[in-house]
């Protein structure tokens, strides 16, 4: 008889931790190992924000038990920001601070989810969205895209994929790990589709500032007035401001689903670290030139990726219009002799990167499409290009 709960026992490790994590083993150990594996902008915090935080350790009010729910003062500043950043008007009572996105995934999924109930994911997706799924009693549809899309669903592969137990479908724009954007228009057809329908839509915008060239972001639940009822918006500072170890999130929902993930929280975490709360107030309460400067440099890396990527035999890479990732397919290196082995997936390829050229990538069998690659490019400008070389020169062996 297993020790482990048969629900715990089935989640899988983090795959972009898990890479981040061997990279860095291997880099304790004296090799240079270049990571592309986690998701987390090369900047500090901006400095500001520490300063607030700074403060905060200070102010004995923070040393004590807060509400559940967030700082009053926070959820009221979060939705104003979502008010200039989106256009969607929310009020405090709809704001859920979390610690960090990845609560906020899985509280969301928990509060509408029923077990049996099918949520619509486009592949390729961010790793935790199956385990939160999975964890709420939900059951996942893959509803899988490609480059030759630019990794976008159409409402005709989503309808394709609709059931009677369908309750939910998940929308991310920007996108990890493709980088994708969906036009207005295709925004507009999709929530206008989801609420015909009667679905909840469960909307991650957590890369929203973060779009490049012609590509505008547009919140679902903004474009879609009627869908208010049923939408829930995922957030957090992680991304836009440089903030992943400070580990602040948020929901914005209807006050029914905002006030039973309240009392999830209530009885799981309580409330977030109020230091990290006050650096979080400061964060969405002052302007973006912060984002604006890592933006730039995030898009000079993406062009010289993208440039690099299709220049190696083998390897197809459509321009990201988002984030910060790049994900190329590798399915014209798979059989092929490399460095005395012939990877069959890019998880054997990956790994053989990691040996023989020491560049850190997660292969795609991580986000629900086998035979790609997710390379972050959040690296130094002379890092990411050293990798890419790295990359280059063992590609070209492929025989």
């Amino acid at each position: 008889m297993s020790r482990i709960a048969a629900r715990i026992a089935g989640i899988a490790e983090s795959a972009t931790l898990a890479v981040d994590a061997k990279a860095k083993a291997m880099r304790a150990a004296g090799r240079p190992v270049l990571p592309f594996g986690a998701g987390e902008p090369d900047f500090p915090t901006p400095e500001h924000i520490v300063e607030a935080a700074q403060r905060a350790c200070a102010e004995p009010r923070f040393h004590k038990y807060t509400p559940s729910g967030g700082l009053p003062e926070l959820r009221e500043a979060v939705a104003a920001k979502t008010l200039r950043d989106s256009g969607y008007a929310a009020r405090a009572g709809q704001v859920l601070i979390t610690n960090g996105g990845k609560q906020a995934v899985y509280q969301a999924f928990a509060t509408i989810l029923d077990p049996g109930d099918e949520v619509l994911v486009v592949a390729p997706y961010w790793t935790t969205y199956p385990e939160a799924i999975k964890l709420a009693g939900g059951v996942q549809v893959d509803v899988v895209t490609d480059e030759t899309s630019d990794y976008l669903a159409s409402v005709e592969q989503l309808e394709a994929a609709r059931t009677d137990r369908t309750t939910a479908i998940l929308f991310v724009s920007p996108s990890n790990p493709s980088g994708a954007v969906y036009p207005p228009d295709q925004v507009l057809r999709i929530g206008r589709w989801a609420a015909a329908h009667g679905l909840w839509v469960v909307t991650d915008e957590i890369y929203e500032h973060l779009t490049y060239g012609d590509a505008v972001f547009t919140s679902i639940a903004t474009a879609v007035p009627e869908l208010a009822d049923k939408v829930i918006v995922l957030n957090g500072v992680a991304k836009t401001y440089a903030m992943t170890g400070w580990r602040v999130g948020w929901m914005i929902g209807p006050t029914d689903v905002i006030a039973a993930a309240t009392n999830l929280q209530s009885h799981s975490t309580s409330n977030v670290s109020n230091v990290a709360q006050a650096a979080a107030l400061a964060a969405v309460s002052g302007d973006l030139s912060a984002v604006q400067r890592m933006r730039a440099a995030f898009d000079r890396r993406r062009q010289i990726t993208v440039r690099m990527l299709n220049e190696m035999p083998g390897v197809s890479c459509p321009e990201p219009a988002g984030a910060f990732y790049a994900y190329p397919s590798v399915k014209g290196l798979l059989g092929r002799e490399l460095r005395g082995r012939r990877p069959r997936t890019s998880a054997e390829l990956a790994d053989l990167v990691l040996e023989e050229a020491e560049v850190a990538l997660v292969p795609g069998e991580a986000f629900g499409t086998p035979g790609y690659f997710r390379l972050s490019y959040v690296l130094s400008d002379e890092d990411l290009a050293d990798g890419l070389l790295r990359l280059g020169k063992l590609f070209a062996e492929a025989r």
